[in-house]
């Protein structure tokens, strides 16, 4: 789950890092003063669009059979056995 949380949050970063990386580097800008008339408020759209697109795809793509039956978690001699989609 932490792995998944922290691939969300460079998605939403990339954004702002790209841009942060095209300022110092094309227009010799020290790092400091990136953010100065920065297009925040589009970076922040585009970053909340990736992460919806990276959300969405994860859903789709990711997870078990849609058509089984899912059996929980139950105990059995003292032993918890994972649940499973038959």
């Amino acid at each position: 789950m932490l792995r998944i949380a922290l691939i969300e949050l460079l998605i939403f970063a990339l954004p702002f890092l790209l841009y942060a990386a095209y300022v110092i580097w094309i227009k010799g800008t020290a790092p400091a003063s990136v953010w100065q008339g920065a297009p925040i408020l589009w970076l922040f759209a585009i970053a909340v669009g990736l992460l919806l697109v990276a959300m969405l795809a994860l859903v789709q793509f990711s997870g078990g059979d849609r058509e089984g039956t899912y059996h929980p978690p139950v105990l059995e001699d003292g032993e918890i056995k994972p649940g499973r989609v038959d």
